[in-house]
C-alpha cells in the first residue's frame, strides 16, 4: 500500500484506551453536523488519546501517501503568512492547518471495519440533519434566499457542503455496497430534498458531479439515470429550484455577476503578488483596492473559488502544491479502488474529491472548517480500512 509509514514496533495499547479513542472519533464525526464547538472539543480529546496510545505503544504515527503534499501545503501557507500584508493576522488564521492532523489520526484509529462504522455514523447523523433542514424549510419558514435551511451549522453554505459529502457516502454505499444498503437507500431522499431546499447551486453542481462519477465507475450505462433524476427534480422541486439553476448561467444575476467580479479581483491580486499572495485572511482587507466597477458587493470574505482563493492569498506555488495534493489523493484512491480491498470507501473518497472540486469552483469550501474536517475524514477512511488487509498480506508473505 502506498503510505508514508513511520510506525515503529508492534506493541499493543491497553484495550480500554483504544476503545476510548475510537469512541471519541465516532463522537467527533457525529458532532461535525451538529456543533463545531463540540466537534472541536471531541477532536482535541481524540488527539490526546490517540497520541497517548502511541506513547504507550512506543510507536510513531503513520499516514497515507497524500499526507506529504498536504503537509507541504501547510508549509507554503506558513511561508505566505510570513510575507503577508499582516503576518500576525495571517499566522493566526493559519491555525486551521492543525486540522490536517485528522489524516494520520483517522488513518491510525479507523482501521479495518471501523472505517465503515465511521461512515455509518456520518450518514445516520446526516439523515437527522437533513430532516431538520426540511423542517426548517417547511415549518420554520427558512424558505427564501435571505433565510435558508442551515441545520445546526453556522451557515447554509456550510450545511449544504457537508450534506453534499454525506450524499457521496450514502450513494457510494448504495451503488458499490454488497450489504447494508437499506439504510442509505432510506435516507437518500431526505438528503437530496434537504440539499435542494438550501438553494445552494455550488453544492448542487458538486453533488451532481460526484453522483455522476459514482454511476460511471459502476457502469457507464447508469449515467443515463442522471438526467432522468435531474428532470424529476425540476418537476417536483419548488419553483425556486428551477429559477436558481437558470440564473446560474445568467450574467445579469447579481450573485453570478459578483462571482465574475471576484475572479477578476483574484486575478489582479495574483498578478500583484504571484509568489506569496496577499496573505491568508487578507482578501477582505484589500478587496476594495482590486474591485472592478461592476462588482455588486463592496467587499467579500473570500473569492468563492478554491484555486483562485489559494493563489490570491497564498501564491501560485501554494496552488501548485494544493493541486499536487488533489492529484496524489485522487490517484491513490483510484489505485485503492482498482485493488477492490474496499471499493465502497474508495469510491466514496473519489466522489468526495470530485464534489469538492466541482463545488469549489463556485465556493471556497476548502477553507470551511466543518466541510474540511468531513472531507479529510472521508478521503482518509479508505486507506485506514485497507491497513488490515495490508497487514494480512504481509503476514501471509512472511509465512510463505
Amino acid at each position: 500500500m502506498n503510505a508514508t509509514t513511520m510506525t515503529v514496533g508492534a506493541a499493543q495499547t491497553a484495550p480500554i484506551l483504544e476503545r476510548v479513542t475510537l469512541a471519541l472519533l465516532l463522537g467527533f464525526v457525529g458532532a461535525l453536523q451538529v456543533s463545531i464547538a463540540v466537534a472541536q472539543i471531541l477532536l482535541a480529546a481524540m488527539a490526546v488519546s490517540w497520541l497517548a496510545t502511541h506513547v504507550a505503544d512506543r510507536t510513531r504515527p503513520s499516514a497515507p501517501s497524500f499526507f506529504l503534499p498536504l503537509a507541504a501545503y501547510a508549509g507554503v501557507t506558513l511561508i505566505a503568512s510570513a510575507f503577508s500584508l499582516d503576518p500576525s493576522a495571517s499566522l493566526f488564521d493559519s491555525r486551521q492547518l492543525l486540522l490536517f492532523a485528522i489524516v494520520p489520526a483517522v488513518y491510525d484509529i479507523a482501521r479495518g471495519q471501523r472505517a465503515s462504522t465511521v461512515v455509518d455514523v456520518l450518514v445516520s447523523v446526516g439523515a437527522v440533519s437533513a430532516a431538520f433542514g426540511i423542517i426548517q424549510y417547511g415549518v420554520l419558514h427558512y424558505d427564501n434566499l435571505g433565510q435558508r435551511p442551515d441545520g445546526w451549522l453556522t451557515h447554509y453554505m456550510t450545511y449544504s457542503g457537508v450534506l453534499m459529502l454525506v450524499l457521496c457516502a450514502a450513494v457510494g454505499r448504495l451503488v458499490f455496497g454488497s450489504r447494508d444498503r437499506i439504510w442509505p437507500a432510506l435516507v437518500l431522499p431526505a438528503l437530496v430534498v434537504a440539499l435542494v431546499l438550501t438553494s445552494t447551486r455550488s453544492a448542487w453542481i458538486g453533488a451532481s458531479a460526484a453522483v455522476g462519477l459514482l454511476l460511471l465507475m459502476k457502469d457507464f450505462r447508469l449515467m443515463a439515470l442522471l438526467p432522468i433524476v435531474l428532470a424529476v427534480l425540476f418537476i417536483v422541486a419548488p419553483a425556486s429550484f428551477a429559477d436558481r439553476m437558470q440564473t446560474a448561467f445568467d450574467d445579469r444575476d447579481p450573485a453570478t455577476l459578483d462571482r465574475l467580479a471576484m475572479i477578476e479581483v483574484g486575478g489582479r491580486m495574483i498578478a500583484d503578488r504571484p509568489l506569496t499572495g496577499v496573505g491568508p485572511e487578507m482578501v477582505p482587507r484589500v478587496y476594495e483596492q482590486y474591485r472592478p466597477d461592476y462588482a455588486v458587493n463592496a467587499t467579500n470574505p473570500h473569492l468563492h473559488n478554491v484555486p483562485i482563493q489559494i493563489a490570491a492569498e497564498r501564491g501560485l506555488p501554494a496552488l501548485g502544491v494544493w493541486l499536487w495534493f488533489i492529484g496524489a489523493t485522487a490517484l491513490a484512491l483510484w489505485r485503492l479502488f482498482r485493488r477492490k480491498v474496499d471499493p465502497v470507501l474508495a469510491a466514496t473518497g473519489l466522489a468526495a474529491v470530485t464534489a469538492m472540486l466541482a463545488a469549489g469552483l463556485f465556493e471556497y469550501n476548502f477553507g470551511d472548517s466543518e466541510f474540511l474536517m468531513t472531507f479529510l475524514v472521508l478521503v482518509t477512511l479508505p486507506f485506514a480500512a485497507a491497513r488490515d488487509a495490508a497487514s494480512r498480506d504481509a503476514a501471509a508473505a512472511h509465512r510463505a
